[in-house]
């Protein structure tokens, strides 16, 4: 009986893989230039920088005040950098750990290094930092490139010919699918709810009620039914001309499986949340704080929200990140987080948010599907956790046609692509093991890793995700 399950699975993926040769094969859509045709790690055209010197917003600061601080202190600090106040970040999950102060966002003149400088020599301040900017960690492939179907979903007991992805067909041949009782938090673009392969498992803040114009669940958003948009402050989370990088990390988790349509996400069954906080021209620390703080208010509240997915990086080392990401850590809240693209050994040269130190972050690095490190991909023995399929994943996109959206499928390359295999896999393991904690989640993942000859000595596992057993 298990074997023909087995069998129906792999039928099933064949058949998928089927499909998605039709549709991607009959578009005339071609969003991304390929630079390199000859590789199948193509370098991106959109706004994502490379560069090993953190980028940050031009006279912007983050600033936290020691606790007790008066306003007059407050006040004299600012002054020595001719900053004013532009918004007090104080959030519902900051509250709760205890600050009653939160993080101040400061506007100053003065060339930010100068300022942050200026504001660390004074004993009112705990800290002053950059607000830095961080991009996505994705290398796009031309839509039409299609290089094994789903790979990244085989294993060696599902598809002699795909032995190097992570083992989900395995878990699913035993009835392993998931649960539509946990959540996962993708802080990230916004992505298409809407899209064939998601809707059924799109996630809804149970707290609200949608399209009310009141803040049901008083967490400080009205109306974030299926999320939030930190950049634009709204509870509208999809914007069908740029939100294909968070559709697509939303697939690999999460698309529907055994629809007969496009593809199948690491889990058939979950539910999808939205923490928009990268836009055209990226996102900040300020608005990835919110957002981490904005899942970890979820989970405080009831939500049962097992890990968010971080498919970017780009930023220096923020305390204020570090912070939140530590807030989550305490309410049960995996952090998993893309290694990065600029191939290069974390344990040197660090990237973030996948280099904190917090317990609860799973960093990711990204395979081939001949089980080699991406040519593109971060490494580190200490600072890497672990490696996931990452070159040539194919899953959802909206297509924007004169105006036009539909539902549409395309390859990718990045750890962009490799994270969200892992996020898929924590909650596929708490689906199959009830009230697992973060420590748990993270060893099973760790622990079961597949011995990988490419990744020996290059992250902490030294090997690759396997949820076959799952």
């Amino acid at each position: 009986m298990k074997k023909n399950r087995a069998n129906s699975v792999f039928t099933l993926l064949s058949l998928l893989g089927a499909i998605i040769v039709l549709s991607l094969g009959c578009t005339k859509e071609e969003p991304f230039a390929i630079l390199n045709d000859s590789s199948d790690e193509s370098v991106q055209t959109r706004a994502v920088t490379n560069s090993s010197e953190p980028q940050f917003v031009a006279n912007e600061l983050l600033v936290k005040f020691k606790t007790g601080t008066s306003s007059s202190a407050k006040d004299s600090a600012l002054k020595h950098v001719s900053g004013t106040v532009t918004e007090k970040i104080l959030t519902h999950a900051m509250k709760h750990a205890g600050n009653k102060d939160g993080i101040l966002l400061i506007k100053t003149p003065k060339d930010v290094t100068n300022a942050v400088g200026l504001l660390k020599k004074l004993g009112s301040v705990e800290y002053a930092e950059p607000n830095y900017i961080y991009t996505i960690d994705a290398i796009a492939n031309d839509t039409y490139y299609l290089n094994s179907s789903l790979w990244g979903m085989y294993s060696a007991s599902t598809s002699p010919t795909n032995q190097y992805g992570c083992g989900a067909a395995a878990a699913w041949s035993a009835g392993h699918t998931g649960s539509a009782n946990i959540y996962v938090g993708i802080i990230d673009e916004g992505y298409m709810y809407t899209h064939e392969d998601l809707a059924a498992n799109v996630g809804q803040n149970p707290g609200e009620i949608p399209n009310n114009g009141i803040d049901d669940d008083m967490n400080g958003y009205i109306d974030d039914v299926y999320g939030w948009d930190f950049t634009k402050n709204s509870g509208t989370i999809f914007d069908p001309k740029g939100d294909d990088h968070g559709t697509h990390v939303a697939g690999t988790i999460g698309a529907v499986g055994n629809n007969g349509k496009g593809v199948a996400g690491v889990c058939w069954n979950i539910k999808l949340l939205s923490g928009k906080f990268l836009g055209k021209r990226g996102g900040t620390t300020a608005n990835a704080v919110k957002a981490v703080d904005y899942f970890t208010g979820l989970k405080n509240a009831g939500v049962n929200i097992v890990a968010t997915n971080n498919s970017w990086g780009g930023g220096g080392y923020s305390q204020s990140l570090y912070d939140a990401i530590e807030r989550a850590n305490n309410a049960g809240i995996l952090f998993i987080a893309a290694a990065g693209n600029e191939g290069r050994n974390l344990d040197v040269t660090p990237s973030y948010p996948a280099s904190y130190t917090n317990s609860n972050i799973i960093s990711v690095a990204s395979i081939t599907s001949t089980g080699g490190l991406s040519s593109f991909s971060n490494y580190g023995k200490t600072s890497v956790d672990i490696g996931a399929p990452g070159s040539n994943i194919i899953s959802c996109i909206p297509k924007n046609t004169k105006g036009i959206i539909t539902s549409s499928y395309a390859s990718y390359s990045g750890t962009s692509m490799a994270t969200p295999h892992v996020t898929g896999a924590a909650a596929l393991y708490l689906s199959t093991h009830p009230g697992a904690g973060v420590s748990a989640i993270i060893n099973a993942i760790k622990s079961s890793a597949t011995p990988t000859a490419s990744l020996s000595g290059k992250c902490v596992t030294g090997g690759r995700l396997n949820v076959s057993g799952f």
